[in-house]
């Protein structure tokens, strides 16, 4: 199976978010957790941080399911 890895900055760039506001969600356990590529990388994959935010979409035009 292929991965597509995406940086941090591109992350931000998709979600809009802030490094440290998409770091507090990791933690949270409320967005995909990254991957540790290196001693000093990390790297996200695209299909999980894809359908992340395809389930925000779909929860604000459902507002009766709950965000997981």
């Amino acid at each position: 199976m292929e991965y597509k890895l995406l940086r941090l900055d591109e992350v931000l760039d998709r979600t809009g978010y802030s490094k440290s506001w998409t770091y507090k969600l990791i933690d949270k356990g409320e967005f995909p957790k990254q991957v540790k590529i290196g001693s000093r990388s990390v790297r996200f994959i695209e299909s999980e941080v894809d359908e992340w935010i395809e389930q925000r979409i779909n929860n604000a035009r459902c507002p009766d399911n709950t965000i997981n």
